[in-house]
């Protein structure tokens, strides 16, 4: 009997077992990646630290490639869950408010003291060097959350989210937390020790950002032409 055929013949009333071991094996996954990257990475290491049979990967992931996709998304909705932004962007209040109160949540995950996680791991990587998988990425987590941001900067500039202004003030905000993001903190704290150390660091980094972003955005608006 093959290990392929040995997992399919789990017994019945056992869903929640796989269900554990499908998380298990998306958890050591992380880490490994988060380690080693998706190159060096195999599934039967992933699945023995795992503590699984070596078919585990593809018989819960249908392969590596796959199993690596679903760790980017699961380590971005970690990062910040599309519901949390979601409910800010869309809620009551002015738009500058709800942009400083989103700046708040993303710099507040990216500048964690659990930096070593190996959600935040896995996504420098992939920012640096992005995979085959980015567009599962992308679609799935990007996209949507991106969406968001540029309705609300939209309407901070009383312009349509498809106006090239509004894309060019996104990148502008984005920025700034993606070098966070990718830079090691280590090296971050030995360049700049007083944004990443002490207490209310996050806080001020975000208030910062957030500062910056709108006196950027109010100078942007200030420079569009008059509505014809």
């Amino acid at each position: 009997m093959t290990d392929d055929t040995k997992l399919r013949r789990r017994p019945r009333g056992r869903r929640d077992d796989g269900a554990a071991t499908r998380q298990q094996i998306l958890e050591v996954a992380g880490e490994v990646f988060a380690t080693k990257g998706v190159d060096r990475a195999t599934g039967k290491e992933i699945a023995e630290r795992a503590g699984a049979n070596s078919a585990a990967v593809n018989y819960y992931y249908g392969g590596i490639d796959q199993l690596y996709g679903e760790v980017l998304v699961e380590a971005h909705r970690r990062l910040v869950a599309y519901d949390v932004l979601a409910a800010v962007a869309k809620g009551d209040g002015r738009p500058e408010d709800k942009l400083r109160r989103l700046i708040g949540i993303v710099i507040a995950a990216v500048m964690s003291p659990d930096r070593a996680s190996w959600p935040l791991r896995v996504l420098s990587r992939e920012v640096l060097a992005p995979s085959a998988m980015f567009e599962m990425l992308r679609e799935r987590e990007l996209l949507p959350k991106k969406n968001l941001l540029i309705g609300l900067i939209g309407e901070l500039l009383g312009l349509p989210a498809d106006n090239p202004a509004v894309a060019r003030c996104c990148i502008s905000i984005m920025a700034p937390v993606l070098m966070l993001l990718i830079g090691d903190r280590t090296v971050v704290a030995r360049m700049f020790p007083a944004i990443i150390e002490g207490e209310g660091a996050r806080e001020a980094m975000a208030e910062h950002i957030a500062r910056f972003a709108l006196g950027g955005l109010g100078a942007i608006a200030a420079s569009l032409p008059p509505p014809q």
